[in-house]
């Protein structure tokens, strides 16, 4: 089967949860005889193969608004003169392209990511863009994929349509690197982790904020930044310039750092809250990284019984204190979301349902 992966930023995964869905995917789909297309935007190393897909790289305009669409359309403009049999696109607001994937007679199945449109880096034209964009994906695709329980009840409620439920796997990590870490200046057990983009809606500032409001002694370290955020993004330096305890590292990526963060951390903050599953908790979970998440439905599904929760500043800084007093605890939390993520997040699984729905979608052609 030939397989084309449309609408990220393509491989090797440097950037976020796509990229890295593509890449293990993929592999594990040419790895099962398939033969397998991922569009990659222009820059870098410009590889023709990676993990046996065959890479194809086209340019972007750059901008926060256009990037995204710009590069699906010389994507598919690319992909209508292949012999293709399925294609997969990643992120609703590709939706308008899909009209001529589906003239082309390739069935296509669109991964809507999460609540997109709720995301405070788009102003009122952005935001009812990817409302109108959702509607399109549900009416032009021949399946929607969902990526947690959550975002399927939305997609069902808002739009009377059934999506198939594909999850993201998870790494997992058995133990710490700790020579990588005490290099870095980190004492294993002895830190708190922050991983996000610097956007309003994964809650770095409210982490900040409520990690500089406690009594804690070890230090926090947040590992991230943003493009389109400068504004957001100063205030949280604001915070932590008021605070030594707080270390802002920018992005980090020295893969096996980032690693031996995650598995040494004594707690993870998590402040996601409009996505579905998130590849940075699923990460932590499989690092063994006792999790502290925003309270909100996509998080409490990942984690089931192993996470802990926070809304507000105040009980933010009630749960870092409680974990620096309780590190067996916490160790406990870690063992189990770690066990969850070997057992209910694999990408051996994930990379299955994606194999059984191209399937079905070249039967129904």
């Amino acid at each position: 089967m030939r397989i084309a992966m449309i609408g990220t930023r393509g491989v090797p995964a440097r950037y976020g949860g796509f990229e890295t869905a593509v890449e293990e995917i993929g592999a594990r789909l040419v790895e099962a005889g398939h033969e397998v297309r991922v569009y990659c935007r222009s820059g870098g190393e410009r590889m023709r193969e990676y993990r046996g897909m065959r890479l194809v790289h086209l340019p972007a305009v750059r901008h926060k608004v256009l990037e995204t669409l710009s590069h699906t359309a010389l994507s598919v403009g690319h992909l209508l003169g292949r012999r293709t049999d399925v294609a997969l696109v990643f992120n609703a607001a590709n939706s308008p392209l899909l009209p001529l994937v589906r003239a082309a007679r390739i069935p296509v199945a669109t991964h809507v990511d999460g609540l997109e449109w709720k995301r405070a880096k788009w102003n009122g034209t952005g935001r009812r863009y990817y409302l109108v964009a959702e509607r399109l994906a549900v009416r032009w695709s021949d399946e929607i994929i969902a990526d947690a329980r959550g975002i399927q009840d939305y997609y069902r409620e808002r739009y009377k349509t059934a999506s198939v439920m594909i999850p993201y796997g998870a790494p997992v990590q058995e133990a710490v690197d700790e020579e990588v870490l005490r290099a870095a200046g980190y004492e294993p057990g002895r830190y708190h982790l922050v991983v996000a983009r610097f956007e309003p809606e994964n809650h770095v500032d409210l982490i900040v904020e409520g990690y500089t409001r406690s009594a804690a002694t070890y230090p926090l370290v947040v590992v991230g930044s943003a493009p389109y955020a400068a504004e957001y993004t100063r205030g949280i330096e604001r915070l932590a310039e008021a605070d030594p305890r707080v270390t802002l590292t920018g992005g980090i990526w020295d893969q096996r750092l980032l690693d031996a963060l995650y598995a040494g951390a004594a707690t993870y903050l998590h402040g996601h809250s409009v996505g579905g599953t998130n590849p940075s908790l699923l990460r932590a979970m499989g690092a063994g990284a006792p999790v502290v998440a925003y309270d909100v439905n996509f998080n409490r599904e990942v984690l089931g019984e192993t996470g802990e929760f926070f809304a507000d500043a105040a009980s933010l800084a009630k749960a870092v204190e409680d974990a620096e007093a309780d590190p067996a605890r916490g160790r406990a939390r870690g063992d189990a979301a770690r066990e969850r993520a070997r057992t209910e997040y694999t990408w051996d699984d994930v990379a299955a349902r994606y194999e059984a729905l191209c399937r079905d979608l070249l039967a129904k052609r």
